[in-house]
């Protein structure tokens, strides 16, 4: 039996876990890191962003351990409003490289399925990867090498007609709770068992050294993928747009003052990105217990960097409220330099602007490329918003803040 090192889904922090511990997929969950971090969500009434540092019970975030319990209450939350659940590591696992071929065999609870994907290296010695989606749209400098993840195989995405097929369906079963974005992740998640497996010698990357990217909808499934996956040191969503960067509520509100804007409403009747359970919600978002400022809160402090366009579909303003109320998470931290957020305009949808280059260059260098200096704090926008008015959180002053490096 193989022996993984396998993500905690629930905490901030990895965990060793020996496959033969593990019970069936499709119903456990890791332990959790806190009693709270299983409790069912609340709905409540709130047209501005929930305080990711209060928990479903009005006590506040005041300690590090506070936060990774309050981060495993958000994940949950998430699972279930909108991802649906997030299965455990698979029973069996085992991966082989040949040439630029990455192959993964994944047992489930009798049930087998085999995926690959495709590497290209950077050199000889081991190097920083990237996983992505589909292939990368962001500028990825030569000495690191990119794993493209052919994520749509994994879980289809061409309509209502395609929710419960692909590979994760046909271990999981079809009426398996998680969307898309969720079934992808967890395919992320077994590219990272394989690089650890066969470890640096035999891939020639090195597995601490991991970002993921992708555009558009394939956007929304890296920032997914960087908020589920603990092990990815770079999260890289372009241009996700609502359902990715932008926050359900002001997506709502930009669409009440007639934007032309993606929203929770439009976006389940037009894919399968998400669980079925987020259905209910569209239509009552300012009940919802979690937004999307979560998902920031779930990647910290790992490197986040979030290049958005000025497009009204993909909501400027939205993206831009959103994502500055989640850089409030980072501050707080003591991580400020972690994320950085640029929307600018001027060029084609996923097209990536040769002005945001320097900027994204900051973080491949010191998370991906093991470069020494931080990035600088980059949040910049052609959209005009008061962040204050979507987050007016009074931000804790948090006992045993990260004191050194983070970078995974």
């Amino acid at each position: 039996m193989v022996h993984l090192t396998s993500a905690l889904l629930l905490a901030g922090l990895a965990l060793a876990l020996p496959v033969e511990e593990i019970q069936p997929p499709i119903v456990a969950r890791q332990t959790a890191v806190c009693a709270k971090a299983d409790a069912t969500a609340p709905s409540i009434n709130s047209k501005t962003l929930p305080d990711p540092f209060t928990f479903w019970d009005g006590s506040k975030v005041a300690t590090m351990d506070d936060w990774k319990c309050r981060q495993a209450q958000l994940q949950r939350a998430l699972e279930q409003t909108e991802l649906g659940d997030y299965p455990g590591p698979p029973d069996s696992f085992q991966a082989t490289m040949s040439g630029q071929g990455l192959s993964m065999t994944i047992g489930v609870q009798g049930k087998t399925a085999t995926f690959s994907a495709a590497v290209r290296k950077a050199g000889s010695g081991p190097s920083g990867a990237v996983i992505a989606y589909g292939g990368a749209s962001v500028t990825v400098p030569s000495d690191v090498a990119t794993i493209t993840f052919s994520n749509d195989n994994f879980a289809q995405q061409q309509g209502q007609g395609s929710r419960g097929k692909g590979i994760f369906y046909n271990l999981f079963g079809q009426s398996h709770s998680a969307g898309a974005l969720a079934a992808w992740a967890w395919g992320v998640d077994r590219v990272m068992d394989a690089l650890e497996q066969l470890g640096a010698s035999a891939t020639g990357i090195d597995p601490k050294r991991v970002a993921v990217t992708g555009c558009s909808r394939n956007g929304k499934g890296a920032f997914i993928a960087g908020a589920l996956v603990k092990r990815i040191a770079l999260t890289i969503p372009q241009e996700s747009g609502s359902g990715g960067a932008a926050c359900w509520r002001i997506s709502d509100d930009e669409k009440a003052k007639g934007k032309n804007i993606q929203h929770a409403g439009q976006i389940v009747g037009e894919n399968v990105w998400f669980s079925s359970r987020f259905n209910s919600w569209t239509s009552k978002i300012s009940q919802d217990p979690v937004d999307h400022e979560a998902l920031v809160a779930l990647v910290s402090p790992r490197g986040l960097y979030i290049p958005e366009n000025d497009i009204d579909w993909l909501g400027p303003v939205s993206t831009t409220g959103c994502m500055q109320a989640g850089q409030l998470i980072y501050k707080a931290l003591g991580k400020a330099e972690n994320m950085g957020f640029s929307l600018t305009g001027g060029h084609n949808h996923c097209q990536f602007p040769g002005s945001q280059g320097p900027e994204i260059n900051q973080f491949w260098s010191y998370f991906i490329q093991g470069g020494s200096n931080k990035p600088s704090v980059i949040s910049k926008s052609t959209a005009n918003v008061n962040t204050q008015q979507w987050a007016p959180w009074t931000l804790p002053t948090i006992s045993g803040v990260y004191a050194t490096d983070v970078k995974i």
